[in-house]
This record gives C-alpha cells, structure tokens and sequence, in this order.
C-alpha cells in the first residue's frame, strides 16, 4: 500500500510537472551561463547544477532557494543566478509554484519563487549579460514579468538606456498593461533601436558617402546589411 501511495505521488509530480512552463532550450537547472569560464571565470568550477529528477540534487536546490529567500547572497548576481536556478529547478522537481515555496519550510513565498525561476527561464543572451554585471538581477526579474519579443527588447534597451531598475519595473508594467513597447521606453527617453556604433575611419567614410548619394540616412543602410546577414 505504502508503495502504491508513493507511485501515485510520484506519478502526480510528473503530471504537474509538465505543466509548468519554460522558456529555456537548455535543461532546467543546468548552468549554462555560471560554468562558462569566458564569462564567469575561475568561479565557472564552483558552477551547481540542480537536477529536478534527483532527489538528493533537489533537496540541494531547496537549500539554496532557503539561503536565497534569506537575503545573504550580499547581491552577488553570480548566487543570484544561482538562486535562480534552484527556484527553477526546484518549481520542476516539485511540478508547481506552491509545492515548490511549501519545500522551503517558509522561507520563501510562491511569489518569490515565481519571480526567480522565471528570470533563470531566460534567454541565453541575456543571462549573459546578468552573469557579466550588464542587466542587474532585479532589472532582469522584471524583464523577465515581460513575454515575447518585448522581453529582447527591453533587455537591450536596459543596456543601451542606462535604464535604472527602478525604469525597467516602470516600463514592464506598461507594457503588460497594454502599452507598445517604444511608446513604454519613449517615456523614459529611451529610443528604441537607438544604439551608438564606433566603426573604422573607412567604413564610416563608406557609409556616409553611400548614404548621400543615395539620399537616406546610414541607419537605413546598417539595418539594411544587418538584415542580411541574420537572414
């Protein structure tokens, strides 16, 4: 009997499991950014990955999602990642948001829970830019509050705005209120698609030669080339 209830357990936390959804192409918990040595260095070796089918690794995962919720990670963003990927992990090994913040013993809430493992949940480039101290972690929880291709779009105007967290929770918020997102960045004098390039003296030369004889402007001609080559 007592197998029986814990196969129906098992079999239940599988069931929910799939239904908690990710962005990620890489596996859940698995430190794609933290053990890169080209971003994180030497500190790239004390990567954790957090395995949400290994009992022993997700007991791990809610250790630190307890240490996180805590407030003693002294706003490290490499423990902040991986905070985020015990949270994460931890959501997908117990197959919802509430079995996983029950997992901490109180210590952190579904909310809390939520926010993180949405920010582990990711692109690749932009955890990067977390991992390399570009996009602070809090900027990126609420980038994170934000789908499809807005959540791009926020996370490079955030670098190339200087946008404050404090802007980047502002501009999320409108847009999840409905507000397009360059109208959302326009009202904190950000333009979108707005970026300063250094290019070589003859290149620039090129530019503005091709673009007066051709009546536009060397934005035009950048986007136009740009295009191609990620076609």
């Amino acid at each position: 009997m007592t197998d029986n209830r814990a196969s129906d357990r098992s079999r239940t936390r599988r069931d929910r499991r799939r239904s908690v959804p990710t962005d990620r192409e890489s596996p859940v918990g698995e430190p794609v950014i933290r053990g890169d040595e080209s971003v994180t260095g030497s500190r790239a070796r004390d990567a954790v990955q957090f395995d949400p089918d290994n009992p022993d690794s997700l007991a791990d995962a809610a250790e630190t999602v307890r240490e996180f919720a805590s407030g003693s990670t002294n706003d490290d963003h490499l423990y902040m990642l991986r905070g985020a990927a015990a949270c994460a992990a931890l959501v997908r090994g117990e197959g919802s948001y509430k079995a996983a913040a029950e997992r901490t013993d109180g210590e952190a809430t579904i909310s809390f829970i939520r926010k993180w493992a949405r920010v582990h949940d990711l692109p690749r480039a932009v955890r990067k830019q977390v991992a390399l101290g570009g996009i602070a972690p809090t900027a990126a929880k609420h980038i994170a509050r934000v789908g499809g291709e807005a959540r791009h779009l926020l996370a490079w105007a955030t670098l190339d705005g200087n946008l404050t967290v404090r802007d980047v929770r502002a501009v999320a918020s409108a847009v999840n209120d409905g507000t397009p997102i360059e109208h959302a960045l326009a009202d904190h004098n950000v333009t979108l698609g707005q970026l300063e390039i250094t290019l070589s003296p003859t290149t620039y030369r090129d530019l503005r030669r091709r673009a007066s004889i051709d009546g536009t402007n060397p934005g035009e001609i950048v986007t136009d080339a740009l295009e191609q080559y990620f076609e």
